[in-house]
């Protein structure tokens, strides 16, 4: 089977889907590596890096979707890349990606499964053990929350260590974390390794030790753990009294900070509002807000996506797809993920004992009594149809709410 690259065409989207290192890992689970000519430069992935891996680089987009089984993609055409590329899709070609299943509008979703290809959506893999190794979400997550603290460091007017000098001693910056999961668990290791003193609050009070870890201190607010958490270890929605009662209990525990950023956000919905105007104007006059969160709303109330606002003295900042601007390393993590994925797919149902697939293609079929949990979870559309149990049933809640 060949599996297919090409440059993504989401606007300011500078990742790639594979990264030469990978395709020799490629090439021992049977599979043969397509590139479009400059997919990976943005990157920092030369056609030469590509060629002297045993990938072959073609001079167009096209030629790639017509030589591939297989197209890997960061941003799947349709949802934040190119439109146009869908008219070149077949059934029978298996594409994998990003796609925000669960939020994306309704004719995107069915758009991409009248090409009748096989969709598979990299964001909605499980929280499951088996799955570390494929999980996009937490690998990119790595990046954002380091590049935030990093945005933080360059708008705000201090420095972030304590630093006793001939002029005197310079207090260090004081930051406080929402949100302990990938992203913020890196955010709080990042501010803390420049210095600062860091605090962290997270509405799964098992984060705590987490949080610790990694040199942060846990500001607790009392809630049932299992209320908290669902299933798949991502944070749950909670009622509204629950929110009201948070954002004043952040509100308190904020107050006097000089950096905040957040970076709660639950998969499939709007951002849960957690930092009000009130809240932001107890900041430090010259304090900094990023909000993680702003792609889906933001958890601040005065967020504006991809645009700094001025308020109360402070400086809100709401960036969106920070794992683009670090291209070379997020590119080299989503690869690994693509690559356990492809693995896991290979059609013996998995990797072999020495850690890669037997070669003979990609399993789609397999006996009622063998489930696989992480082939249903990211499996969105096939034969023309959307599939996935997930993305279907929010469709069926819009249809019902329209009615």
């Amino acid at each position: 089977m060949r599996i297919g690259v090409v440059r993504e065409s989401g606007a300011g989207e500078r990742r790639v889907a594979l990264t030469p290192n990978v395709v020799k890992s490629l090439a021992k689970a049977g599979f043969a590596v397509a590139v479009e000519s400059g997919a990976g430069v943005a990157a920092g992935f030369a056609d030469e890096a590509y060629v002297a891996e045993g990938a072959t680089v073609m001079a167009s987009r096209a030629e790639v979707f017509a030589a591939c089984d297989v197209l890997a993609q960061v941003r799947m055409s349709g949802f934040g890349g190119c439109n146009d590329d869908l008219a070149a899709w077949r059934p029978g070609l298996v594409v994998l990606g990003m796609t925000d299943a669960l939020t994306a509008p309704r004719d995107a979703l069915e758009r991409l499964a009248s090409t009748g290809v096989t969709a598979l959506a990299m964001e909605l893999m499980p929280r499951i053990t088996r799955a570390q190794s494929m999980d996009v979400l937490s690998s990119q997550a790595t990046v954002a929350g380091y590049k935030a603290v990093l945005i933080a460091a360059n708008h705000l007017g201090s420095m972030f260590p304590l630093m006793m000098t001939a002029a005197g001693t310079l207090p260090a910056a004081r930051v406080f974390v929402i949100g302990a999961g990938v992203a913020g668990l890196q955010a709080i290791a990042t501010a803390k390794r420049l210095g600062a003193i860091v605090s962290a609050y997270d509405v799964r009070p098992a984060a705590k030790d987490q949080v610790t870890s990694v040199g942060g201190r846990f500001v607790e607010m009392p809630v049932a753990a299992d209320a908290a958490e669902d299933k798949g270890g991502y944070a749950r929605v909670m009622g509204e009294a629950f929110y009201a009662a948070q954002r004043q209990f952040l509100a308190d525990a904020m107050a006097g900070h000089d950096v905040v950023i957040t970076t709660a956000a639950v998969p499939g919905a709007r951002s849960p509002l957690l930092v009000t105007a009130d809240a932001v104007r107890r900041l430090q006059r010259g304090g900094i807000v990023i909000d993680l969160a702003a792609e889906r709303g933001g958890n601040c109330e005065l967020t504006k996506a991809d645009e700094r606002v001025d308020a109360h003295g402070v400086t809100i900042v709401g960036p969106t797809n920070l794992a683009a601007t670090v291209p070379h390393d997020a590119s080299l993590m989503y690869a690994r993920n693509v690559l356990a994925y492809l693995q896991h797919l290979a059609s013996n149902g998995g990797a072999n004992k020495d850690g890669v697939g037997n070669g003979r293609g990609l399993s789609f079929d397999r006996p009622v009594d063998k489930p696989d949990e992480i082939l249903d979870a990211t499996l969105v559309a096939r034969g023309g149809s959307i599939v996935n149990s997930r993305v279907r049933e929010r469709l069926e809640r819009e249809t019902a709410a329209a009615a």
